[in-house]
């Protein structure tokens, strides 16, 4: 493994100011600072990214999957919604931890669905910024394991 992804959806690039009773205070600046420094020192590049726009998460995820790297994906709100992103996962074998700030279950019904879960490695969620280092200690993990 040479590097992680760490791709974020919609309205993540609000976090810090956006609802921060339910996803905190951190910004996604905090968050991609926490994961660059923990990467580094273990000697991985770090791709952080952010789009409002499902078809950027796509081409990421495409990219990635085929590159074989493993992905952290906060996929907001497509995580409910987008068939075409659970799609791209699947079809570009890309490794992917679904991660989600808050505890989708503990929030409204719609929000319980994800379609990206059936294809994820793992999901890790309600446990604000935090939920980004846990994921990627997992992707660290399972390459660990993979490799032995």
């Amino acid at each position: 493994m040479r590097a992680v992804h760490c791709l974020n959806g919609p309205n993540l690039n609000l976090l810090g100011s956006r609802e921060p009773e339910l996803y905190g205070s951190a910004t996604l600046a905090s968050i991609e600072a926490r994961l660059a420094a923990a990467c580094e020192s273990r000697g991985l590049a770090l791709h952080f990214r952010q789009s409002n726009h499902e078809g950027d998460l796509i081409t990421w995820v495409q990219d990635a999957g085929l590159a074989g790297e493993p992905i952290i994906l906060n996929a907001g709100a497509y995580t409910h919604t987008s068939i075409a992103l659970r799609d791209a996962i699947k079809g570009a074998n890309a490794k992917v931890i679904e991660v989600h700030l808050s505890n989708i279950h503990a929030r409204e019904g719609f929000r319980h669905h994800s379609h990206i879960s059936p294809v994820a490695q793992g999901v890790i969620f309600g446990f604000g910024a935090l939920s980004y280092s846990l994921a990627l200690e997992a992707c660290i993990a399972l390459a660990t394991a993979s490799e032995s």
